[in-house]
């Protein structure tokens, strides 16, 4: 056999898939990374530029607030006009949106900068969910899957750690600045690899559907007032702001049914015939209730350290990279195993999540006065990242299973808006619990992060039950009788 032969083309469509992959890959985890790695410059911008508490909040909520209002409608435009386009597009935009976010001098131009960015990062993840679903076929998806779960476990975990190793080695003026300047230099590399690795658009007839303007604005609305009083709970005072939620559910449901009656003439923003798919829809279920006590996590662990017990943000990052490890290493054996065992596996994974918070509230419980808590609490941490890593993957790749390739972006878009919307109720509502536990208790950040950890376990729990109604139903449709 001649060894300057070249490769059979499969062997090269199989390496460029990969290497598309791979570029789609790192661009989710820098644009996941920019959820939770603000959450430990916040004092350093607040010095920095005066920024008032509710200017704060906007600068960590503005993101999660664009990123979740076009996820659809950016899934459904890389369906229809390809994911290269889509993806490119995003990426350069978030990094010019990080380059003027790092220059800022005011707290206004750093928000700005913020929903830019979110926007962005709305555009490019549909497109990395949508790729694995035109790539890759049936059961060889569960690996990319994993990767990609296995991305989002260790972004979101990650963040802290690496925002303050960027604040250590830059300083307490300018390291934040470098928060937002480290996604440059990828962000440039991405695009250029972005264009020539990935696909323009899957092979057959041009896709001619129109992208369904009036389901664009009521999804975005809705969206938009669902989310609003959700990642602005600790800004807007008083209850007046929580009659925007049931307006939202309002303008939601006139998006479903503007699409039931679009579907008859045209293919819809989003087909609401996927959640007719058990797995699809008890999927999005799992993903949204998961994310909602997943989250919040993070955001309390590093109020509790950095707040209550005075560790630098590099400790407190630190500290929660058991939970980064455990993920990382279930994700990658989640995605192999998952087509094996099916849901029983995300469940397993639940149960594990909720046994490893529990656990960090007992040791806490217990623990003497002045203890390392960064030691106390690596071990159930990395119970817990372990079933988060059972969970976040197998639970994607179970939920998309059934989605057809034309509709991979859109339906993905949909799975990740639930996905903000849980983040974003779940930091509201935990955060909450936090907060005025901290102000009734006299300071006591310890029985605080105790009590909303407990919390954020329950709602785990709730994914628990999600998970095991569909392990229940599954068993009896496969039961012949």
């Amino acid at each position: 056999m001649n060894a300057d032969a070249p490769p059979p083309a499969s062997a090269v469509d199989n390496r460029r898939r990969w290497r598309a992959l791979s570029v789609g890959l790192v661009a989710a985890f820098m644009t996941l990374l920019d959820v939770s790695i603000v959450n430990v410059a916040l004092p350093s911008m607040d010095r920095a530029l005066g920024a008032s508490p509710s200017d704060l909040q906007w600068v960590l909520s503005g993101y999660a607030l664009t990123f979740g209002l076009v996820l659809v409608s950016a899934g459904r435009f890389g369906d229809m006009r390809g994911r290269r386009t889509a993806f490119v597009l995003g990426i350069a935009v978030f990094t010019l949106a990080s380059a003027l976010a790092g220059v800022a001098d005011s707290p206004e131009w750093l928000i700005a900068a913020r929903l830019f960015q979110g926007a962005a990062a709305g555009v490019v993840n549909p497109q990395v969910n949508g790729m694995i679903q035109e790539l890759f076929r049936g059961p060889e998806r569960a690996r990319p899957f994993g990767l990609l779960g296995a991305t989002i476990g260790i972004s979101t975990a990650v963040g802290p750690l690496l925002g303050g190793l960027l604040i250590a080695v830059g300083g307490d003026e300018h390291g934040w600045r470098w928060v937002f300047f480290v996604n440059v230099p990828v962000g440039i590399v991405a695009v250029v690899l972005g264009w020539r690795l990935i696909p323009d658009r899957p092979a057959g007839p041009r896709d001619d559907r129109r992208l369904d303007p009036v389901g664009v604005l009521l999804l975005g609305v809705g969206v938009l007032l669902v989310l609003l009083p959700l990642v602005q709970e600790q800004t807007w005072r008083g209850p007046a702001k929580w009659l925007l939620v049931p307006a939202g559910l309002l303008v939601l449901a006139c998006f479903g049914a503007w699409e039931r009656w679009y579907a008859r003439r045209q293919d819809p923003l989003f087909d609401l015939r996927l959640f007719g798919f058990r797995s699809y829809a008890l999927g999005s279920l799992i993903a949204l209730v998961y994310f909602g006590g997943f989250t919040a996590i993070f955001f309390i662990f590093t109020l509790y350290l950095q707040n209550g017990l005075g560790y630098s943000a590099l400790v407190a990052g630190l500290a929660i990279t058991p939970f980064a490890l455990g993920s990382a290493a279930a994700s990658a054996l989640g995605g192999r195993i998952v087509n094996r065992y099916g849901r029983p596996l995300v469940a397993t994974g639940l149960l594990a999540v909720v046994i490893g918070l529990v656990a960090v509230v007992v040791v806490l419980d217990r623990a003497p006065s002045g203890a390392p808590v960064p030691w106390l609490t690596a071990a159930p941490l990395l119970v817990a990242g372990l079933g988060s890593g059972l969970v976040i993957a197998p639970n994607q790749t179970l939920t998309l299973s059934e989605v057809p390739v034309r509709q991979a972006g859109s339906g993905a878009g949909m799975l990740q808006t639930g996905q903000r919307i849980g983040s974003a109720a779940g930091i509201a509502a935990v955060g909450s619990l936090f907060f005025s536990s901290v102000a009734s208790s006299g300071g006591d950040y310890s029985l605080a992060f105790r009590h909303s950890l407990l919390l954020a376990a329950g709602v785990i729990a709730l994914a628990l039950v999600a998970a095991l109604v569909d392990v229940t139903l599954g068993r009896r449709h496969a039961d012949p009788a």
